[in-house]
């Protein structure tokens, strides 16, 4: 059957009808906004290596908190950076009651009760070593110790207040470890997010250097997964569904659109996407050298993501996103972050 020519040549829509006719739509609520949580007070330390991005102190960290729920993004993930003099051969610290995280998850619960807050399950930051978890006499992170630990940390981060963990270590049996320590604790409404196929890759550079989290010697491959392979992703994340997984999760996104394409098709539960901090950076130093326009990529990019089938993307330019998607102008931004214009 042939139709006329004019009825197969694409439309030349004006800006209106392009946006009533988009197939894809990327909304503030589909983000959640990394925050780091280090020591002091009044902390507010932008990292070299993710300019617009900083390293906070609890109360500083409450006050992004309520600007992000004002701005109408609706999570926020914490990970905990703390001194070097709290970091052991074990981690410990992750599970402190009065560790970074726990404190303030704590101070961000009471100052916005409604705000969804996620709590990073991981030991890398608490280790002296840098890895995963406790190591053997050769250096390999040893996977049921390491498995306790996680258990420890997720009962501490719900008691402190999370609504979600989030294990990122990629360690065999997490999720059911965590689940079964959650559920003996009486936190049977905390959901997991699974790092459920989470790459050893170059693009978590400069998150090492916001999380103070780079590996003392050699690297994650031992237990995050080798990027060629494609159908170990959905290997591993129907695995941790059986555990008993919420939300599973891709990580990095830009370089693995296809495995998330892969998992959505493969999945019932919510896909989460991690917009990783080499991807940020690698777009903010373009744009400081002229090379890019910031806002066009960012758009481009995190519309990409959800194209390719995620539900969830957590990503460092939640913030400006708000503003970006939703036409916010700059100076209300500005104002909501209680700032003056220039």
């Amino acid at each position: 059957m042939s139709f006329p020519v004019h009825r197969l040549r694409r439309m030349r829509y004006s800006e209106g009808v392009r946006r009533l006719v988009r197939e894809t739509h990327v909304s503030v609520g589909d983000l959640i906004a990394p925050l780091f949580i280090g020591p002091g007070e009044g902390k507010r330390d932008e990292i070299p290596s993710m300019p617009g991005v900083f390293r906070l102190s609890v109360d500083t960290a409450v006050e992004e908190a309520k600007l992000l729920y004002k701005l109408k993004i609706p999570a926020v993930l914490l990970f905990g950076v703390p001194p070097d003099k709290k970091k052991d051969a074990t981690g410990k610290e992750a599970w402190a009651a009065e560790g970074l995280v726990q404190k303030a998850m704590r101070a961000i619960r009471e100052a916005v009760p409604n705000l969804v807050l996620i709590a990073d399950t991981c030991l890398c930051e608490y280790t002296d070593h840098g890895h995963c978890g406790p190591l053997n006499a050769a250096k390999e992170v040893v996977n049921d110790r390491t498995l306790e630990s996680l258990g420890l940390t997720a009962v501490s981060q719900a008691r402190a207040g999370a609504s979600i963990v989030a294990p990122s270590g990629m360690m065999d049996g997490m999720v059911q470890a965590i689940r079964k320590a959650l559920d003996a604790n009486g936190y049977n409404n905390v959901g997991i997010m699974a790092y459920s196929a989470k790459y050893s890759s170059v693009f978590y550079g400069p998150f090492r250097d916001a999380a103070e989290s780079a590996p003392a010697f050699g690297d994650r491959r031992q237990y995050q997964m080798d990027y060629p392979n494609a159908n170990e992703a959905i290997r591993e994340t129907l695995q941790d569904i059986e555990e008993g997984a919420d939300i599973v999760m891709v990580k990095p996104a830009l370089a693995y659109l296809d495995i998330i394409r892969r998992i959505r098709e493969s999945v019932l539960l919510p896909v989460a996407a991690y917009n990783v901090s080499g991807e940020y950076s690698m777009v903010k130093a373009a744009a400081r050298n002229g090379w890019i326009d910031e806002k066009r990529a960012a758009l481009e990019i995190v519309t990409g993501i959800k194209r390719a089938g995620a539900d969830i993307i957590i990503t460092y330019w939640a913030k400006d996103l708000a503003g970006w998607l939703e036409d916010v102008p700059a100076e209300t931004v500005r104002a909501l972050n209680g700032e003056k214009d220039s």
